[in-house]
Order: structure tokens, then C-alpha cells, then sequence
């Protein structure tokens, strides 16, 4: 028989050793102690880099409009190094051939080199130009996300204002380095902007001489508009955009509603180190797609336009998307003006060019203060909106977009006369009828969309999901099973508030003493009862426990089609 072997008690696999420290050298954790003890970063980045961020596919819209701001940074450096914004005219002499000899301005002829004599300079005013566009629609989108889920509310109505101001100045930003090749199409931009500078009444003329240094087009304009580019507005916009974001860190962010989200947390992931490197890949993937679209679509090619001669304008010219709405609007405004002495007031550039633009910008800044006072909200929220659960304000935001479009489709009415081969009078017509109409329609399509998709929310939360199975009954009757929904869902369909119509209330205390703040005026409570009206009142925690009841009482032989699975949470924080 053999015999046990025997236990060595000194073996050196036996042996326990602490493994070696493999920290920072000692300069990099000198230099980190040492900013440190004079900025106090350690505590700063410890709480700020743990903060959590939701997660939805819509929070990447204002990250879209942040790269391509940065972008358009990038690439603007590179272009401010060749471009000459001057009207001194010259010779051009650069390498294509079918401009050679021809007088222009130094500022075209430098934008003719960045084309085609400068290595990837064609390439980079490209990725310019369609990271312009790109910075303008994700914002405009990004606005219309907001607006429907109602994250302008309480305490975020000073970030709505300064998103207001951002649109409103990029959209000086875009027309100012719009115009700088000035080329004909941008020239023919910059007329158009005069005219709408000269319909001011009483100081139209002198602030056209003040813009442009004497009658249009002057000598200086693309200058200034020069500086006003790479220098003025830029800076504000930086300004506005830090702003903007630390306001959201402030208020933190916003969430969509679901289980376990409510407005004193946050379900989501961490900005280190999960957040930060989506970020980080997010900003390359817009990079990629800037520089994708500027090498393949082509844009803003001014060697087909020329150099720019107030005496001719493009056939079909128009403007860069973001400013087809005001143009649009005066094409199609009839002819008003009034001859008061040696004074002419045009109302037909002024009140669609200057009347559009200051109306769009004072509602929109003006509307959270609006709903507030008509619905009486004074709560924080920071669980967003379904839009569907505020009929109103989703029909108003959808009622602008239509008009929106009717004003921007105005603006090519001589395209679409052309195109469709209809009278440009006729379409012309219609879009003055079109503008006012279309909206109204869209309101109240929206709004019934809206009240009827609450009543299926109603109907699944007391009846549950359809099934698909059509049964029999002994006696000859048909019907549908339908399976109860998870809690979590209840919870989500539930969550929201229920507005309240607004009563007439008088503005005095029980002594009959005036109290400041307090009553409702008719004025308001007709405007609640239109706000609310319609409105389907989600269902009762009586109603769901009796449904539960129910659906429980009639579950014989369809256990297995009630069952229901908890969804993962995917390793999000809640805080």
C-alpha cells in the first residue's frame, strides 16, 4: 500500500507577497497635488465626474449642434488664413481659366484660391459650409424636442431664453459668413438684407448708410461683416453655449418617464466614464459625417455664380435654408405703403422681414411664462412631457412648423412655378391663404392625434395590451383576451400630472382685502378651459386596482398569456 506523501509547510507557492505598486510617477501625482491644493480640483471632479446622465436618443440633438459648432471652428481658423475680406477690386489671375482677366473684389479672388489653388482648401470651405447647416437644423430640431416635452418649465425658463438668443444669433452668424465670398448669390443675399434694413421706418436710410458706409453695396461691408464673424458673434456664442451647459449640470438634466423616475432623481449613467466616452465617439462620428458630406455634396460652388454686380442677379437664386421663411413671407405680401410727405413706409418688406423675425423671437421667448400663467404650473419638473399628454401645446408647436413651412415653400414660389409649370400668380395666391389656414388645420389634426392616442394610454392601463387572439364563446360570441402590463408601465402611461381648468376666482382674502397674486381673471380661466379642453383624465389608482381585480377574476386558462418579465435596467444609476 502506498504511503501518503508528505505536506511541506515551507514551499514557496505557499509564500504571501503584496504585488507591486504601480501608480503615476512621481512627477505627474507631484504636478495633480500640487493644482490641487490651489484649485481644489480633486473635490470638484470627484462629485462632477460621478454625475449622472440620462440616456435617450434625443439628448444627442444638442450634442450635434455642440460638435458641429466645434467643427465649424476647426475649419474656420483654417479659412480666416487665406481669406481677404476686402471690396478692393482686381485683376483675378488665380488658376481657373474662365474667370482669368475678370475685375472682382480681393475677397472672391481669395475665395477662388481656397478652391482651387490651396491644398484641401476646396475641402475644408465645404465641411465649413455644411457644418453651418448642420449647427442650424440640430438646433432648430433640438428646440422643437425641448418645446414638445415641456423642458422650458420650471427652473429652466432662463436656459430656454439663452437657447432662444443662440438660434436668433447663429442665424446672424450664418448670414454674415454667408455673404463674405461675395459672389453673386451672396451679393444678390446682401440686397435683399438692405432692402429689409431701409423698410425700418424713420431710420431705415441712415442705418443703411451706418451698416455699409454709404449707399449699398459701399466699401467696407465685407469687412465688417468679417469681424463681426470670426470675432463678434463667435465670442457671444462661446459665452452663451458655456451658459447653457452649466445651467444644465446646475438643474441636471432632464429624463424621459419611466420606472423609477420621478423629479427628485436621476436614472441613468455616470459622466465618467460611460458618458464621457459616448461623448467622445459622438464627436468624431459628426466630424466623420461633416467631412463625409463636404467631400461628396457639393455646396456653394461661386466659380458658377461670378463676383458679384449689384446690376444682375441669378435666375432661381436662393437663400440658405435657415433664412427661406423670411423671404418667403415677403414674396407673397401684397403691396402695402404709405407716402407721408417726402417719406415712404413700406409695410411690405417691413412687417413680413423685420415684423417675422422680432414676432417669432419674442413668442417663442415669451411662451413658458405664457403656459404658466394659463395653467397655473408654478412646480418644478424635471420628468419630461409625453407630447401626447399636452394636446395644446403639441398641436401650437406642430401648428408652427406648418406655418414655417408654408412661408419656407413661399419663398420658391417662382421654383415650384417653374417646376409644376403653374402661374407664379397662383401659387403665389395660394400660399397667402396657405400660410393661415394650413396652420389651423394642422392645430386641430394634432390636437385630435393627440386625445386619441391619450384614450389608447387610457384603455391599456385598465385593460391591458391586445393579444391578436380572437376567441369563441359557447354561445357564438366573439372577443379578444388582452394581457395585463407590467407595473412599470402602468407607471409610465400614469406619471403625469393632471391639469386642472382654472376657475374665476376673485383676488381678495376672506376680508374681502385685495392680496396680490391670488384670484383668476376670466381672461385666464377662458384661456385654461381652451388649453385643457379635451383633455383625457388618466385613470385613477380606484380604477387600476378595480381593473387588476377584474382581469384577475377572469384569468382562467390564459395564466401563461398574463405572465409578464421584468426588464433589465441595463446597469443604470438612480440618483
Amino acid at each position: 500500500m502506498a504511503k501518503p506523501a508528505e505536506v511541506s509547510v515551507e514551499s514557496p507557492a505557499l509564500d504571501s507577497e503584496r504585488p507591486p505598486k504601480s501608480g503615476m510617477p512621481a512627477g505627474v501625482t507631484g504636478a495633480a497635488t500640487w493644482a490641487d491644493d490651489r484649485l481644489g480640483l480633486a473635490s470638484l471632479l470627484k462629485k462632477n465626474l460621478r454625475k449622472i446622465f440620462p440616456d435617450h436618443w434625443s439628448f444627442l440633438l444638442g450634442e450635434i449642434a455642440l460638435y458641429s459648432f466645434v467643427v465649424l471652428l476647426l475649419t474656420g481658423v483654417f479659412l480666416t488664413i487665406w481669406f481677404k475680406p476686402s471690396m478692393a477690386e482686381i485683376e483675378y489671375e488665380g488658376s481657373y481659366q474662365l474667370m482669368r482677366g475678370l475685375p472682382m473684389s480681393e475677397a472672391f479672388a481669395s475665395t477662388l484660391a481656397l478652391s482651387f489653388d490651396i491644398r484641401g482648401g476646396l475641402l475644408v470651405r465645404q465641411i465649413h459650409h455644411w457644418a453651418a447647416m448642420l449647427f442650424l437644423a440640430s438646433m432648430t430640431v433640438h428646440m422643437l424636442r425641448i418645446f414638445f416635452t415641456g423642458a422650458f418649465r420650471k427652473p429652466r425658463e432662463l436656459n430656454w431664453l439663452i437657447g432662444v438668443g443662440l438660434l436668433g444669433i447663429s442665424l446672424i452668424e450664418g448670414f454674415a459668413g454667408y455673404s463674405l465670398p461675395d459672389d453673386l448669390l451672396s451679393g444678390t443675399g446682401l440686397r435683399f438684407v438692405d432692402g429689409l434694413i431701409r423698410s425700418i421706418p424713420l431710420i431705415g436710410t441712415w442705418a443703411e448708410f451706418f451698416i455699409f458706409a454709404g449707399e449699398f453695396p459701399g466699401s467696407l461691408v465685407v469687412a465688417r461683416l468679417y469681424m463681426v464673424h470670426i470675432l463678434l458673434v463667435p465670442a457671444v456664442l462661446l459665452g452663451l453655449i458655456a451658459a447653457h451647459l452649466t445651467l444644465v449640470v446646475y438643474h441636471k438634466h432632464t429624463q424621459y418617464p419611466g420606472a423609477g423616475r420621478k423629479d427628485g432623481n436621476v436614472v441613468g449613467y455616470p459622466l465618467f466614464p460611460v458618458y464621457m466616452a459616448k461623448a467622445g465617439g459622438f464627436f468624431f462620428v459628426v466630424f466623420g459625417v461633416s467631412i463625409l458630406m463636404g467631400a461628396t455634396m457639393q455646396i456653394n460652388p461661386v466659380w458658377n455664380f461670378g463676383p458679384y454686380n449689384p446690376a444682375q442677379v441669378t435666375a432661381g437664386s436662393q437663400p440658405d435654408w435657415y433664412m427661406g421663411f423670411v423671404e418667403g413671407a415677403i414674396r407673397i405680401m401684397p403691396n402695402w405703403e404709405w407716402h407721408l410727405g417726402s417719406t415712404t413706409w413700406s409695410w411690405n418688406v417691413f412687417l413680413p422681414g423685420m415684423g417675422l423675425l422680432t414676432g417669432l423671437f419674442v413668442l417663442l421667448g415669451a411662451w413658458p411664462f405664457v403656459e404658466r400663467w394659463i395653467t397655473g404650473d408654478d412646480a418644478e419638473h424635471h420628468v419630461l412631457d409625453r407630447p401626447r399628454n399636452n394636446p395644446t401645446r403639441t398641436g401650437l408647436g406642430v401648428a408652427g412648423i406648418t406655418c414655417y413651412a408654408m412661408f419656407w415653400l413661399s419663398g420658391g414660389n417662382d421654383i415650384l412655378a417653374t417646376q409644376f409649370r403653374l402661374s407664379l400668380n397662383a401659387v403665389t395666391e395660394f400660399m397667402r391663404v396657405a400660410v393661415f389656414l394650413a396652420p389651423v388645420v394642422a392645430f386641430i389634426v394634432t390636437k385630435r392625434i393627440c386625445i386619441s392616442l391619450q384614450r389608447a394610454d387610457h384603455e391599456r392601463v385598465l385593460h391591458g395590451s391586445e393579444t391578436g387572439i380572437i376567441e369563441r364563446s359557447p354561445d357564438g360570441g366573439y372577443s379578444e383576451p388582452h394581457r395585463p402590463i407590467h407595473t412599470d408601465e402602468k407607471f409610465m402611461l400614469t406619471q403625469h400630472a393632471q391639469g386642472k381648468v382654472a376657475e374665476v376666482t376673485p383676488a381678495t382674502d376672506g376680508n374681502g382685502v385685495l392680496e396680490k397674486g391670488a384670484g383668476v381673471s376670466k381672461t385666464r380661466a377662458l384661456a385654461s378651459r381652451w388649453y385643457h379642453a379635451g383633455v383625457i383624465d388618466k385613470p385613477t389608482a380606484d380604477e387600476i386596482a378595480e381593473a387588476d381585480h377584474h382581469a384577475n377574476g377572469h384569468a382562467d386558462g390564459h395564466d401563461g398569456d398574463h405572465q409578464v418579465t421584468e426588464s433589465e435596467t441595463s446597469g443604470q444609476i438612480s440618483r
